[in-house]
């Protein structure tokens, strides 16, 4: 017999009026259908960033549709453009700040390598500053790209152990014992 490793809407197991799952399971398909992006346009993908929103392309589809400007209440950046070094700290700043967990598109070429431009000013791929998840490549991406790029992103998240995150107990917490030098 050939175990199957598909997973139907969260993999749970209805038995009357009690549905049973995995946490991981249904944390992340939580996680994947309402991710809040945090757009940092910084040059021409920008305009390709914008057109997903519009009912030709439609992003609302995934869940993605509310577009954050404050970093505190978005847990996707999608960097589109190109990065500066004096954009760089901005960013980066701006990545801090967003609540964990936290995810990275780089859109574009620029965003991805630098693209076309070999000069001083021009950080050589946004990954150096941030962890990118998910690149997408083109100048500029289409909005199919980026669509193709986000559904990406949700099947990472899908895979992600989410749960064990939760219980596991942070730093200087009551309850965990501290390291002695």
């Amino acid at each position: 017999m050939v175990a199957t490793t598909t997973e139907y809407a969260y993999n749970s197991k209805v038995e009357g009026d009690l549905v049973v799952s995995r946490a991981d399971a249904v944390i992340n398909w939580i996680r994947k259908n309402s991710v809040w992006p945090m757009p940092m346009g910084l040059a021409c993908c920008a305009i390709e960033l914008m057109a997903v929103g519009a009912s030709r392309f439609d992003i609302s589809r995934f869940g993605m549709e509310v577009m954050r400007f404050s970093p505190r209440q978005s847990d996707c950046m999608i960097v589109a453009g190109t990065v500066t070094y004096k954009m760089a700290e901005v960013v980066r700043r701006i990545y801090e700040q967003m609540a964990s967990p936290k995810w990275v598109v780089a859109m574009g070429a620029c965003a991805s390598t630098g693209g076309m431009y070999r000069s001083y000013a021009v950080l050589q791929g946004v990954d150096r500053i941030v962890p990118v998840d998910v690149y997408i490549s083109g100048c500029p991406p289409r909005p199919e790209a980026l669509l193709d790029g986000l559904m990406l992103l949700q099947e990472k998240i899908r895979r992600e152990p989410s749960a064990r995150a939760l219980f596991k107990p942070r730093p200087g917490e009551p309850g965990t014992v501290a390291a002695i030098a």
